[in-house]
């Protein structure tokens, strides 16, 4: 009797362990698969809203291919676009670094030209009547014209301009051969004697005023 009232005793009990399991574990594994759903469909939202986001900022998305006419940009289509976009931006972003340290390099020129130019006026303003016998700008330019007018005899008759690469072979040439120190001397020392020859001839002949111009070797 006390077997059969115990072993009914251990159904009982099973049965009503089994009872209060069982819709538990079910509750269980439906709030895990609710919760699984929920991230996943926040996940999507996610992923949806990022490329809704890119299509409204990226202008080349706003821009419907004929192919495609109205309909919806495809992921695909909207990442490309956005790449695109991208190195374009990149792009843009390297020329304009480019062209600030350009205008950054010309605004040092210009100051070191301000100072310059402001040690000039200085000099005047304290030594007025220095600059009474100096040398013309006409001078200076004869000088100039004269030194560039024989440097560009030799290298008009040296250089070859059939193609680039043999354009840049033979200017390096022309500098090495034309441009020693010793060869600028003399083309310099021969303007400056046929200067002051005119300057003479000028004189001679009452067609210049002022003082005369005297150059030394």
């Amino acid at each position: 009797v006390d077997v059969a009232y115990g072993d009914n005793g251990l159904d009982s009990d099973d049965e009503d362990s089994d009872y209060h399991q069982e819709p538990y574990k079910e509750s269980y594994k439906d709030r895990r698969r609710r919760a699984h759903t929920q991230a996943e469909q926040k996940r999507r939202d996610a992923i949806k809203k990022g490329y809704d986001d890119l299509q409204a900022i990226v202008p080349t998305c706003e821009q419907q291919d004929f192919s495609i006419s109205s309909q919806k940009l495809s992921k695909a289509i909207i990442l490309q676009k956005t790449i695109d976009y991208i190195q374009f931006l990149h792009k843009e972003k390297k020329k304009q670094e480019e062209e600030v340290s350009t205008l950054r390099k010309d605004v040092m020129a210009l100051k070191i030209m301000k100072v310059n130019y402001e040690q000039i006026v200085k000099a005047h303003q304290d030594s007025p009547n220095e600059g009474k016998n100096q040398v013309s700008d006409e001078v200076k330019f004869n000088v100039f014209q004269g030194i560039m007018d024989s440097l560009f005899q030799s290298f008009n008759a040296s250089i070859s301009v059939t193609s680039f690469q043999e354009l840049s072979a033979c200017v390096f040439s022309w500098i090495e051969e034309h441009c020693k120190p010793q060869m600028l001397r003399d083309v310099v020392i021969g303007v400056l004697h046929q200067v002051k020859n005119c300057g003479r001839r000028k004189k001679s002949y009452g067609m210049t005023k002022g003082p005369s111009l005297t150059f030394a070797q």
